[in-house]
């Protein structure tokens, strides 16, 4: 019996879905029928998707790009948005998310926001990788390319637990967004701040107290 798999592809650069959407045609299986629909913007998938639900033939899965245009109302500025959105309006389609993005917080944010049923970091992505990807996430999800994998074991292994606010205070400074500014980024006090780094470089046992050491030894640890 063949199996008819409905697909949105979304991404801002036009080869690079040429590219999967070849990918996934040369390597489905013989009894696997696609349909891929292509946005290149928010403003594109979010209509796609919203014609698929009036029509009554929702998508099976996403592939979303997390670098995305924000849309031309303003209320979703990247690609975690609109997959947050739709997991709302289509909670039965499988969610893959690709990005450039490798950075631990990153990487953390989305699977706590979205917890995508695949996470492919760019970088690590082959033609093969891609194929096992898809049908992975079809049949028993998830499946996470390596980079993720790797800040998972890493987050597991760790006995250190920090709160979101800290999460992001390691995230900016790596960054290299200075001290004083930081409280604008996080809407808390500079005093608040200071005291948050100061209890990181506790939780770190930083001993020279440079923001250096502190990003060095985070990073060590899988938190950066």
């Amino acid at each position: 019996m063949t199996q008819k798999i409905k697909i949105l592809m979304i991404d801002d650069h036009p080869m690079i879905i040429e590219g999967y959407q070849n990918t996934l045609q040369f390597t489905k299986k013989e009894n696997q029928e696609l349909f891929i629909d292509i946005a290149n913007n928010c403003d594109e998938a979010v209509t796609y998707m919203d014609k698929s639900i009036e029509h009554e033939r929702p998508y099976d899965m996403l592939f979303v790009d997390i670098s995305l245009p924000p849309s031309s109302d303003g209320s979703m500025n990247s690609g975690e948005d609109l997959a947050e959105y739709a997991r709302k309006i289509l909670p039965d389609a499988k969610i893959v998310i690709l990005t450039m993005f490798n950075e631990s917080f990153r990487i953390h944010n989305i699977i706590k926001n979205i917890n995508p049923d695949g996470f492919l970091i760019k970088s690590d992505l082959t033609s093969s990788e891609l194929a096992s990807a898809f049908q992975a996430v079809l049949n028993n999800p998830p499946f996470y390319s390596g980079t993720v994998n790797s800040h998972i074991r890493k987050a597991i292994s760790s006995d250190i637990v920090i709160d979101e606010k800290n999460r992001k205070i390691l995230y900016l400074l790596s960054q290299g967004i200075k001290t004083k500014n930081l409280a604008t980024h996080l809407d808390i006090s500079l005093s608040a701040v200071e005291k948050r780094k100061k209890q990181l470089k506790e939780i770190f046992f930083i001993e020279d107290g440079q923001d250096e050491t502190l990003l060095s030894e985070a990073r060590k640890q899988g938190f950066v």
